[in-house]
């Protein structure tokens, strides 16, 4: 049996973040506009050009296929202002959305940043949308300007049947009219005068049914993610930090754009899909030191094997981090095995818009725990009574996550739907949706969500837990958990596996896996049905669609599909 605790030397470890510091200190760490206010594209960029930083590589991007382009700040500001200025003669400024659907492309990074510029909130999509949710995304944010490649044009936008009444123009920037129109524009921009209360970003998330819920965030974030970048993933300014996210999702722009280019670091974009060896190579030749991916990826790693990985040296990684769910206890002791380090997990929402409880470097890592907030970061396990909330102190007691509201990147509402936010703040807190528990050393659990917990005679069985243990048997790749129901118990556990390679899924393999679950958790946790399946239904954001597997077995309406993972 694993220890519980992965212990540091913390002596040659970074002090712990003051844990009285508040969001003005956070603020004191960026300069603000010069005349006053606050905008992301000045923090991340347009100062750093004017300064020590413009000829230090902001952005190492590797295509598909090619060399490699390094983009340096100052180059990364002129392509910024140019994107802004031919914006601006679409008639965009500020309070307009702009819509951008590419690929992890450097066109891509200026147009986001351009539209930032210009005081205008931007609304990235994943490439892999297909026409229908495209099209309700743009009406639902009222676009005005979609920026695309003309091979996603052609494949995704031409083919939207429906009126988008509010969109003005779509820009393919791999055109040749694009490009001779951005060659022509003025590398000259100045910045909005935004405050920070202004919008930025429009993130769309998916609800289990119906329509997507657009979570609207403001340029005041960015303190949040300054401080952020510091306290959990420990950035210095020499670092290479590489975040695997696709900036469809709120991870790739609070953390693969906005994060590294705040704190001056060189951060590397990888245009691929993902592919084990490039992996390792990129991590390898970069010289990447602090790492920022997904439970996914990091299971198809394993998947992989740890043998790959020793096949290549990483001498300046020192910080390995993940988010998108839960974090498995066996994929953190894999961190040790292949990297010699444990991965920390962190926990988050689109809604709180930065990481809000985290395994910081200057921690012991409890593998399978999320970690304890973060400074300036009030948290607590919460039960909903009739007459509001009770504060649940009694620790590894489960119950609601929930939040002091205040942090810089709290969402400011949902896009139209008032009445759905205010429901969001209870009591003072606000309400995560997220099951979890909290141990006498302050760090939190993760059980499921409020809507995944299985309720089997009298237990509420967390997914997680079952899945984690799921994944320490030798042939598991990855696991998800729903619950079947059962006229005489209520709910039975089903798990779904995908095994590793040289593994044969028979009888005998699903009995030996099931005595392996019901000795480490017992029969009444255990689950009763193991089925096989080649892979599971995941979100691109690398969550295992949980809802999906069940109305799948039940033969229930699948719901909202637009961010499954291979959609079109």
């Amino acid at each position: 049996m694993r220890p519980a605790v992965i212990h540091k030397d913390l002596a040659a470890l970074p002090a712990p973040p003051n844990p009285a510091m508040g969001w003005d200190e956070a603020r004191g760490l960026l300069d603000g506009l010069p005349g006053g206010g606050l905008n992301i594209a000045w923090e991340a960029v347009a100062r750093h050009a004017r300064g020590a930083l413009a000829d230090r590589v902001a952005i190492r991007w590797h295509p598909a296929a090619g060399d490699v382009r390094p983009i340096t700040y100052r180059e990364l500001d002129e392509s910024s202002s140019r994107f802004a200025n031919l914006l601006r003669g679409l008639g965009v400024g500020k309070g307009d959305v702009v819509f951008v659907l590419c690929g992890r492309v450097p066109e891509l990074y200026f147009a986001v940043l351009g539209a930032l510029r210009l005081g205008a909130a931007v609304s990235p999509l994943f490439s892999a949308f297909g026409p229908e949710p495209i099209a309700t995304r743009i009406n639902m944010g009222r676009g005005k300007v979609l920026v695309t490649t003309e091979a996603l044009y052609q494949k995704k936008v031409a083919k939207i049947a429906v009126p988008m009444p509010t969109l003005a123009k779509v820009l393919c920037v791999d055109s040749a009219d694009f490009r001779a129109a951005f060659a022509a524009a003025s590398p000259r921009c100045e910045v909005a005068a935004t405050t920070p209360e202004d919008t930025s970003f429009l993130h769309f998330t998916s609800g289990t049914t119906g329509m997507p819920k657009g979570a609207v965030h403001v340029h005041g974030a960015v303190v949040m993610h300054c401080a952020t970048g510091k306290v959990a993933l420990d950035l210095h300014p020499d670092d290479v930090f590489w975040c695997t996210a696709d900036p469809g999702w709120v991870t790739g722009t609070s953390y693969g754009i906005v994060t590294p280019l705040v704190h001056g670091v060189t951060s590397i974009v990888d245009e691929a899909d993902f592919d084990a060896e490039r992996w390792y190579r990129i991590l390898e030749e970069e010289r990447v030191s602090v790492w920022y991916t997904a439970p996914t990826a990091i299971r198809m790693l394993m998947k992989a094997g740890a043998e790959l990985a020793r096949t290549h040296a990483f001498p300046r990684l020192r910080f390995v981090a993940s988010v998108g769910e839960p974090l498995n206890p066996e994929a953190v002791w894999w961190g040790m095995e292949a990297f010699g380090m444990p991965i920390h997990d962190n926990w988050w929402q689109t809604e709180t818009g930065g990481i809000m409880i985290a395994n910081t470097a200057a921690m012991d890592v409890k593998p399978g725990s999320m970690g304890k907030p973060l400074p300036g970061v009030e948290a607590a396990i919460v039960h909903r009574k009739d007459d509001g909330l009770e504060i649940v102190a009694a620790p590894g007691t489960e119950g609601e996550l929930a939040l002091r509201p205040g942090w810089p990147s709290m969402f400011r509402g949902y896009l139209d739907q008032d009445e759905r936010y205010r429901k969001c703040f209870v009591g003072g807190w606000y309400l995560t949706g997220d099951l979890a528990r909290r141990d006498e050393d302050g760090y939190f659990w993760f059980v499921g969500r409020a809507d995944d917990v299985i309720k089997s005679a009298g237990h509420l069985i967390g997914p997680f837990e079952v899945e984690s243990v799921l994944m320490e048997h030798r042939a598991v790749a990855e696991a998800g958990v729903i619950g079947k129901p059962d006229p005489v118990v209520g709910e039975v556990v089903k798990a779904f596996v995908s095994l590793k390679a040289g593994f044969v899924p028979d009888e005998a393999l699903r009995m030996e896996i099931l005595g392996h679950v019901r000795k480490r958790l017992g029969a009444a946790i255990a689950p009763k049905e193991i089925a096989f399946a080649t892979t599971l239904p995941r979100t691109r954001s690398g969550k295992i669609m949980r809802r999906l597997l069940k109305a799948r077995e039940l033969g229930l309406p699948e719901g909202d599909l637009s961010t499954l993972e291979g959609g079109s």
